[in-house]
């Protein structure tokens, strides 16, 4: 693409040297520099891109897009100075690949809970509803039938821009995306034009990175807060954040809630291990899916589609034809009448949903077998809370490893261990080993009562010291119980 058109609606400072020579890729990544590229020299929090501007031009980058040019400027390169280098990124990959949010319909689901739920049930009722669309989440990323691994919750700005480019070649019409804190801080979804953002809830998680409460509510906000006047913003008014989403956006502004008076409202009539028979703005219908927090899950759905301009009828029928995503509220029964329940629930408020969901819908007359840890290098703050809800919740909590990542898994049992409060001391046990204590809750289990595996859901690797070890709890589950009947 010619220098002049990349550039086109970029707030530009200054250029100097040649601003109508072709450009062949965007990179901001000086490793990844090939010839003709323009390279972007991104401040980053652990290293500077304006570093590696020399390497950058040595590898055949023939432009260059910072905030401080450098002292000796190279002949035959073009220099483009910008406020925010990493802002701007956003907006030359939407350019560069012509603009593919404008062309489809982009839907961004944000909160601390339910973004990979709710992205991947959107995308099954579209192609109920007959429509192709794309899916960038935790899990997938799916284009239409062709599935791509995930890397990140919200890849980079540029990747975005790829993906959703070939939406567009293929016919897509919709888009469906987890928006991560990480990515909204990080501009990752900078320059990306939405046409609805949903909001689920926000509760306790990634205080590693955002430091405060406040800071990662912030980071949330902003999402709402760029959105243009023709976009729709849909946010859970039952979550006390809700509301301060919707405070400075210029959209469209909805709300949905199962307890509050709201434009998208939910009942829930009937509730099993099977699924759940709901009332949606005063339509009964029924899902396969389960919990309360699905109940939330499904009334977004419903919201966004209603939002998106499809009838009431249409919507509910194709929601009634889902089946649960990977590793959420996963249930399976062993022929032994065993029950298992497999959840990524990795963060307080998470857990608390999973199992009082499975607390509303069980007789008592089942034990409730929690397996459960904490991911390593992340939030420290949410360990003891977790111990204390899975030990009060559970007739049985039994604290192992999650991703310990660079730390000890001991001592992130024993910050999980500090939140269990003396009268529920008998109720909890640790067992470092994840296998192990998978087979120690088959081997307490007895017909009927219900193991509910939580933490990892989807992930099929266990993430020690830097290196990810096959680990599937679902496989494990089977594997353990095929040998333990025998």
């Amino acid at each position: 693409m010619i220098l002049t058109k990349l550039l086109n609606r970029i707030a530009v400072i200054e250029i100097h040297g040649d601003d109508s020579r072709d450009v062949s890729a965007l990179v901001f990544d000086s490793r990844k520099i090939t010839a003709n590229s323009l390279y972007i020299a991104i401040k980053g929090t652990i290293a500077d891109g304006h570093t590696f501007i020399t390497s950058a031009i040595e590898k055949g980058a023939t432009a260059i897009v910072c905030e401080d040019l450098p002292l000796d400027l190279v002949e035959n390169i073009t220099y483009i100075k910008v406020k925010n280098a990493s802002k701007t990124l956003g907006h030359l990959a939407s350019n560069f690949y012509g603009n593919p949010s404008h062309q489809l319909k982009l839907i961004g689901v944000t909160g601390t809970n339910g973004k990979t739920s709710v992205s991947t049930l959107l995308f099954d009722v579209f192609k109920n509803l007959g429509y192709d669309s794309v899916l960038l989440s935790t899990v997938e990323i799916r284009i239409a039938d062709e599935v791509i691994p995930a890397t990140h919750t919200t890849p980079d700005v540029i990747t975005i821009n790829q993906i959703l480019a070939k939406a567009v070649e293929k016919g897509c019409e919709y888009a469906f995306m987890e928006v991560s804190s990480h990515g909204i801080s990080q501009n990752r979804i900078e320059g990306l034009e939405f046409a609805v953002a949903g909001f689920t809830n926000l509760t306790h998680d990634h205080l590693d990175y955002h430091k405060t409460f406040d800071e990662y509510l912030k980071a949330k906000k902003r999402f709402f807060d760029k959105l243009s006047s023709d976009a729709v913003a849909i946010t859970n008014i039952d979550d006390k954040n809700g509301n301060v989403m919707l405070q400075n956006t210029k959209a469209k502004k909805k709300s949905y809630a199962l307890k509050t008076l709201s434009d998208y409202h939910g009942k829930s009539l009937e509730v099993d291990f099977n699924g759940m028979l709901l009332n949606f703005n005063g339509k009964e219908f029924w899902t396969t899916l389960t919990g309360k927090f699905n109940v939330y899950n499904l009334l977004l759905v419903y919201g966004i589609a209603i939002e998106l301009g499809f009838q009431q009828d249409e919507v509910l029928q194709a929601i009634s034809q889902l089946k649960r995503v990977s590793g959420r509220f996963e249930t399976f029964k062993s022929d032994g009448g065993i029950f298992f329940i497999v959840d990524y629930a990795h963060t307080p408020d998470a857990l608390e949903n999973v199992l009082d969901s499975i607390n509303d819908i069980r007789t008592k007359n089942e034990r409730l077998i929690t397996v459960f840890g904490c991911g390593g290098d992340r939030d420290h703050s949410k360990r003891p809370e977790m111990g204390n809800i899975a030990s009060k919740k559970s007739t049985l909590a039994i604290i192992t490893s999650d991703n310990p990542r660079t730390e000890e898994p001991t001592q992130i049992i024993k910050e999980i261990e500090a939140g269990v409060e003396p009268q529920f001391f008998s109720k909890y046990t640790a067992i470092p080993d994840r296998r192990e204590a998978i087979k120690m809750a088959i081997k307490f289990a007895e017909p009927k009562d219900i193991i509910l595996v939580a933490g990892k859901g989807h992930e099929n690797y266990q993430d020690i010291n830097g290196v990810k070890h096959h680990f599937d709890d679902k496989e494990v589950i089977n594997e353990l119980w095929q040998l333990m009947s025998k």
